[in-house]
């Protein structure tokens, strides 16, 4: 059976390298992917995120966004969050400009939604101050995670999915 999948751009391009999943998504956007798979740029539009999820229960959402983990920046991560305690978190705050993915779960869990399977294609940042563009090794790491995001979900709209947790990309 081939799954349903979402890739899903978000964070905000007018705070430098926090727009590295908006560029993915952009990029993505062009590509010969399969029928199952839907490409959206949400940007900061977390509200929007959590009612696509609700109203089209997809089988995986591949998460594209820059994330802190400490390492290098350009650094792209694989990663797959534990969302076992999503019921335990009550709710979630909703303002529109600042939703993170946690507060999106957790719109979409009170509204009655659970998500699928959930990835994270993420790009260890250098600058999330005010201003617009990548930084150059942010810039540098978008066209690997197109090509990581256009490999996980063609691997999971066949029906052959694996991913490693946590795995750094391109280890």
């Amino acid at each position: 059976m081939k799954a349903k999948v979402l890739v899903a751009g978000i964070g905000n391009i007018f705070l430098q390298d926090d727009g590295f999943g908006v560029e993915v998504a952009h990029r993505l956007s062009v590509e010969n992917l399969p029928a199952t798979v839907r490409v959206a740029d949400f940007g900061i539009r977390g509200i929007h995120l959590a009612y696509e999820l609700l109203e089209r229960e997809y089988d995986l959402t591949v998460l594209v966004d820059a994330i802190v983990r400490g390492d290098k920046p350009g650094t792209l991560y694989l990663v797959e969050p534990d969302l076992s305690g999503l019921q335990a978190m009550g709710e979630a705050p909703v303002d529109a400009h600042s939703m993170n993915p946690q507060h999106v779960f957790q719109l979409l869990n009170s509204l009655g939604g659970l998500p699928g399977r959930v990835l994270i294609v993420g790009c260890e940042p250098l600058e999330t101050e005010e201003g617009i563009g990548l930084s150059e090794p942010v810039a540098g790491a978008v066209e690997e995670a197109v090509k990581l995001v256009r490999e996980v979900v063609c691997r999971e709209a066949s029906g052959t999915a694996e991913t490693e947790h946590g795995r750094k990309a391109g280890t």
